[in-house]
């Protein structure tokens, strides 16, 4: 194809796709995905392969499900269908409260592309409100299940089914209004395609498609080519437990590299949990984890099934946390992706000799229930928050981020619409693994109770096993929550929990985990340890133990000192 038309075409679904997720997060009703934009919109081709979505590597078999129901020869213009059963997807959802949306796209008559949106529903019933209490056993402990259905048909909506679905909803007003944003953009996705169709013609559109593909796919072939030679390198990291099982659960990856082919293996990963880590991980998901890190040093690629094409076959065994058996729950299975992307990044380590970005942690959640006046009813508030990420091989970790492509909850926000006050939202200090490059600081946020009845739900990991720092950075520190800090009832929690009643005046503390550090900590310059120290990023007792850099009480550096007690240990 014409190398112009491709790269016209590929502005035009960039742009498309950003054009949906914007009307999701100015449309959207809920703080999951209003607040905290954890939605995801992409475009595929007519065979269900991602042509572009975001950076979110959570898997690419999205449409799967739904062609196989429903056959594209039996539908229509105007059809929309809609699922969020993780099991019947086989992980191309990968927790219940994530809602997708898929609209086939026709043009002259004949089927295109797949326009696709799923957001975070704020409730969909279960156990708790919110849907993802850690205490769930089961997967009908976190709300309704619906199997991959037809909504709509040739644009009239299946009322009956939207009720039945609503209606299992403790705040059903929020849940209409998420599921209409999800819906316009699917739609909009629609239009713009056809335009596309419109501009260049179908057939060069379709060609563009399969061209972009292809495109990624050789992009992330020659990254693999480059930055991992033949050999077998193997890396484990661990989720520190669950509720109910007192131990640890190890992510194991062998990734074997042999000329052209990458493979990967998990298949020694521990067994299935009995509470929410579990994960249903599709092969598409380290293929496309690896995909986006090798975009990282070539933007100009889009995120797609190019980076499934690339790569060789991936091995889970079922009865794992990486594949558990029905009806395992599934709810905090974000901890498990991300010990998934840290096996993957250990391993590249080990093949590109540390030129990966250090290990981060999982980000730390916490919810508030509270009675209305109405005791059927709940309030509800949901708190993501920000954790340091790994330090890179040229740059310090991101201090304060709470996850990719999404943003912290505004403190203006939760204090205008949620009875708690937040008293401190500050950096932990000292919380980032000391290294040539200091891995980024996780916060500390504490909550004021300004009413009884409040019930807080809290999960964090990563503080039994913190994020590892690579080519001699240090691991970060891990996170902790406080009840009444700083008071004669001072009580640590622990790292996940749910019911914890709540009285007026109460403070729950969160101190949130911090990224792993790169390279040697005495090879750090001394004039940013003092400027970490300055701003309270590093204290100056870290700085003298951690960094050997010497500082006194009016935050002046002590050079020869430092220059003294730097000699004394070698690099």
């Amino acid at each position: 194809m014409d190398p112009v038309t491709l790269e016209v075409i590929k502005g035009a679904i960039r742009s498309a796709r950003q054009e949906m997720a914007t009307l999701i997060e100015r449309t959207s009703m809920s703080q999951s995905i209003r607040e905290k934009l954890d939605y995801f919109a992409a475009i595929f081709d007519r065979n269900g392969r991602m042509v572009s979505g975001t950076d979110l590597p959570l898997g690419a078999n999205i449409i799967d499900v739904i062609t196989e129901h429903y056959p594209p020869e039996d539908m229509r213009p105007g059809d929309l269908y809609w699922y969020n059963d993780c099991y019947a997807s086989r992980g191309g959802v990968s927790h219940s409260p994530d809602l997708v949306l898929i609209a086939p796209v026709f043009y002259e008559g004949n089927l295109v592309a797949f326009s696709e949106a799923w957001g975070h529903l704020q409730d969909i019933g279960g156990l708790a409100p919110g849907s993802n209490s850690p205490l769930s056993t089961e997967i009908y402990h976190e709300g309704i299940i619906m199997p991959p259905t037809r909504l709509e048909r040739e644009g009239i909506r299946n009322e009956e089914l939207f009720q039945v679905f609503v209606r299992n909803s403790r705040y059903p007003d929020t849940l209409k209004g998420d599921v209409r944003a999800l819906i316009a953009a699917v739609r909009l996705g629609e239009t713009r395609i056809k335009e596309i169709c419109e501009r260049f013609g179908k057939d060069v559109a379709m060609s563009a498609f399969e061209c972009l593909i292809e495109q990624t796919c050789e992009g992330i072939r020659q990254f693999v080519d480059d930055n991992i030679p033949d050999g077998i390198y193997s890396f484990e990291d661990w989720l520190d437990g669950d509720v109910y099982q007192d131990r640890s659960f190890a992510i194991r990856l062998t990734l074997t590299k042999k000329k052209d082919n990458l493979s990967f293996d998990f298949t020694k990963s521990d067994n299935q949990c009995r509470g929410t880590l579990n994960f249903i991980m599709d092969e598409s998901v380290p293929k496309l984890m690896l995909g986006v890190y090798a975009m990282s040093y070539n933007p100009t690629l889009l995120t797609n099934d190019g980076c499934c094409r690339a790569l060789g076959q991936v091995h889970i065994r079922e009865g794992s946390i990486l594949d558990p058996k029905f009806p395992a729950p599934l709810g905090q299975r974000t901890a498990t992706w991300l010990r998934v992307n840290s096996c993957l990044f250990g391993a590249i380590g080990k093949a590109s000799k540390g030129r990966v970005p250090a290990s981060s942690p999982y980000m730390a959640i916490v919810t508030y229930r509270w009675p209305k006046d109405n005791p059927s009813q709940f309030g509800f508030a949901f708190d993501g928050l920000a954790i340091g990420h790994g330090a890179r091989p040229f740059a310090d970790g991101h201090d304060a981020i709470f996850y990719i492509g999404q943003r912290d909850m505004p403190v203006e926000y939760s204090e205008l619409e949620f009875p708690f006050r937040v008293e401190q939202y500050a950096i932990h200090m000292d919380s980032g693994g000391p290294g040539k490059f200091r891995g980024g600081c996780g916060i500390i946020r504490d909550y004021r109770i300004l009413r009884d009845g409040l019930i807080a739900r809290h999960t964090m990991d990563n503080v039994l096993y913190p994020p590892w720092g690579v080519a001699g950075g240090d691991y970060g520190r891990p996170g902790r929550f406080i009840l009444n800090p700083d008071t004669p009832s001072s009580k640590d929690l622990p790292a996940k929990g749910d019911n914890l009643k709540l009285l007026e005046g109460d403070v729950l503390r969160a101190m949130t985990c911090g990224g792993g550090g790169w390279g040697n900590p005495y090879e750090r310059d001394p004039l940013l340890v003092l400027d970490d120290t300055r701003c309270g990023m590093v204290s100056r007792e870290a700085a003298q133990t951690d960094y050997g850099v010497i500082i006194d009480e009016d935050m002046a550096m002590d050079k020869d000192a430092t220059s003294h007690i730097r000699k004394e240990v070698p690099l």
